[in-house]
């Protein structure tokens, strides 16, 4: 039985972080008033999604629905494709998320959660199959599968083929590291590999078997996946050592044995200097695959495709410049503001946006460079390669800043003609109300 003391403790505990995020929120709005239009624009955004749930179709109309509840952020950014390309991305999603599921669920003993992830490839043919696994929406997901492997069956052979061959392999990879821990930098790589990299290689098909894109190489399209996984690897560290029944941690204990006996260690006070250092040291890493990235973005041919996959990869820099030499990484969440991904959104339309995104926030992630940090030589080299990659580009000059706070001046002008829209708003209500 939970006390009602502890019940009292997380009932205020939650009522102080949301005060916490309101006026976090608040803050961020005043220091980037610029950022409101897009903001609005983005809640829109999110209505619309409702209007492309196919309502005749009860299996599409699942999909859709699921895909909203489990990753809003991506039911936004799959909008703007073509029906056909987006119903399969939307079917593709909903069964590699059957099989983080399946591997996310602790309470499923190994000998049965093996067979069920090396299988799930073929079992996506079987309208009757599910496996009750999971928790609220999830727990939904995997209790009415039928949908979505029959919304599967419905598509064209060709995307069905690149949808299966990512699910097999993505299973089998998933099920080996069940029983095998992430030491070395080699299998943090290939764990990556099968839970994202193949992702990025099963967009590439499904862009290709939709006549839409060439067919990108295989090194390009898991760097893709790589870089995002990374970054949400890296962010999740509070998330994921926390979670019950027991942690689930993906950080390589050859990066992380330099500077602590064990993961937990971070989330102590005393350890506070060792945990920011093997932060920027997992960070360096994923810096990385940043190149791979842009030429991969740089090769894109059609304008939605492009924006699909172009948001993801700024937020991802974004988080890194964020989370670099912030400790509070293993205090809490860290994630970029909303304005900010909500400018992100509606501002991304070219590869010179990118190239600008890239080089702001690698300039802001170089000025938080201490010259004091095991790997600041390293991280400097990998920031200075992605900015001459951007300024290579000759396209700086027009590229949009997502970064840059907004001068005093400009603040304050936003701020005056918000007020006076304010003031109008309420006049005009008050018409209304008086007939």
């Amino acid at each position: 039985m939970i006390e009602p003391a502890y019940i009292h403790c997380l009932l205020f505990r939650g009522r102080a972080i949301c005060r916490r995020s309101a006026m976090g929120f608040l803050g961020g709005l005043l220091e980037h008033p610029e950022e409101i239009p897009a903001l609005v624009k983005l809640k829109y955004a999110a209505s619309a999604i409702k209007k492309q749930v196919p309502v005749r179709d009860p299996d599409l109309s699942f999909c859709y629905l699921m895909l909203q509840r489990v990753s809003r952020s991506f039911a936004i950014v799959i909008q703007q494709l073509g029906t056909e390309l987006r119903d399969a991305i939307c079917v593709f999603y909903l069964v590699l998320r059957a099989l983080d599921t399946v591997e996310d669920d602790m309470s499923i003993h190994v000998d049965t959660k093996l067979p069920v992830l090396k299988s799930l490839h073929k079992n996506i043919y079987d309208p009757t199959w599910n496996f009750p696994c999971g928790h609220k929406d999830y727990k939904i997901l995997m209790d009415e599968f039928h949908h979505v492997s029959t919304a599967f069956l419905r598509l064209e052979k060709r995307y069905q083929n690149a949808i299966e061959d990512a699910a097999d392999k993505m299973g089998h990879g998933m099920a080996k590291f069940i029983c095998k821990e992430v030491e070395t930098i080699e299998d943090y790589d290939e764990y990556c590999h099968y839970v994202a990299g193949l992702v990025g290689l099963g967009l590439s098909r499904l862009f290709h078997a939709a006549g839409l894109e060439n067919l990108a190489s295989d090194e390009l399209s898991n760097s893709m996946g790589l870089f995002l996984q990374k970054t949400n690897i890296i962010r999740d560290y509070l998330e994921d050592i926390n979670e019950l029944p027991k942690p689930r941690m993906f950080w390589p204990r050859e990066i992380w044995g330099k500077y602590a006996s064990k993961l937990e260690d971070f989330k102590e006070e005393e350890n506070s200097k060792a945990a920011v250092e093997c932060l920027n040291d997992l960070i360096t890493n994923a810096l990385g695959h940043a190149l791979d990235c842009l030429t991969y973005m740089s090769a894109l041919k059609d304008p939605a495709v492009f924006r699909f996959c172009a948001i993801p990869q700024i937020m991802a820099i974004g988080t890194l410049a964020v989370c670099y030499n912030n400790l509070n990484v293993f205090r809490g969440v860290v994630k970029i503001r909303r304005g900010l991904t909500a400018k992100i959104m509606d501002q991304t339309r070219t590869m010179g946006d990118v190239y600008g995104a890239f080089y702001d926030f690698s300039c802001m992630l170089a000025m938080k460079i201490d010259k004091n940090d095991p790997s600041a030589q390293q991280t400097l080299n990998r920031v200075e390669a992605i900015e001459q990659a951007c300024r290579a580009s000759g396209t700086l000059s027009k590229r949009r800043a997502f970064s840059n706070k907004t001068s005093k001046g400009g603040r304050e002008a936003i701020l005056f003609i918000l007020m006076i829209l304010f003031l109008v708003t309420m006049l005009y209500m008050i018409d209304i109300y008086k007939i």
